[in-house]
Parts: structure tokens; C-alpha cells; sequence
């Protein structure tokens, strides 16, 4: 299996940049993807970002030319490279791993890290 921790989350003020680290750790061999998901108190969590073994990526709508994804070689991390924040991007992000071991698929998810944006 894999686990993930995330780091990175904080209090910014509008308009900063923050930075949030997933690190995967186990059967790391056997992903196929990770993905950012924010969740905010009262809806659904939902995706924000994914970067796939190829290193191809994609991203919703409202943090397309702001956020940006990318690993580190061999899955050892998976940054989110936040720009140009704002009150709708605060919340919990979560980290999720999912991957394809011993002919079963599999989702991990972390504890998740807050992400505040003060106006």
C-alpha cells in the first residue's frame, strides 16, 4: 500500500503564494497518479489538481494559470505551487494516491493540511 502526508498549509493573505508538499511513502512503484483535493466546511470535496506517472497534468478551471503541479522523480513528493490567492481557495487539501498492486486498484488519502486566505 502507500500512505501520504501532506505539509504545507498556513494562514496567506490574498494575492500570496503558498506551497503544499505530498509525500508518498510505501509501494510507491505502484501508482498511477496523484491528486490535490480541497474540501471547505458544508460541500463536497472536490479535485483541483493531478499530475499522472508521465508527469502529465491537470487542473480545474478556477486554478488554471494559478496552481501548479509537479513531482519529484520516483514519487518521492508532489508539490502544489499556489499563486495569486484568494478567499475561495481556502480550505482543507488533501492529498490523494491512487495506484493499481497485485491486480487491485487502490486510493490512499492523507490527513489533509488547511489553507487559509485572509482578505
Amino acid at each position: 500500500q502507500v500512505q501520504v502526508v501532506e505539509s504545507g498549509g498556513g494562514l496567506v493573505q490574498a494575492g500570496g503564494s503558498l506551497r503544499l508538499t505530498c509525500a508518498p511513502s510505501g509501494s510507491t512503484f505502484a501508482l498511477n497518479f496523484i491528486s490535490w483535493h480541497r474540501q471547505v466546511p458544508g460541500e463536497e470535496r472536490h479535485q483541483v489538481a493531478y499530475v499522472t506517472t508521465s508527469g502529465s497534468a491537470g487542473y480545474a478551471d478556477s486554478v488554471k494559470g494559478r496552481f501548479t503541479i509537479f513531482r519529484d522523480n520516483a514519487w518521492k513528493a508532489v508539490h502544489l505551487q499556489m499563486t495569486s490567492l484568494n478567499s475561495e481557495d481556502s480550505g482543507v487539501y488533501s492529498c490523494t494516491a491512487e495506484g493499481t498492486l497485485n491486480g487491485r486498484d487502490f486510493p490512499s488519502w492523507g490527513q489533509g493540511t488547511t489553507v487559509t486566505v485572509s482578505s
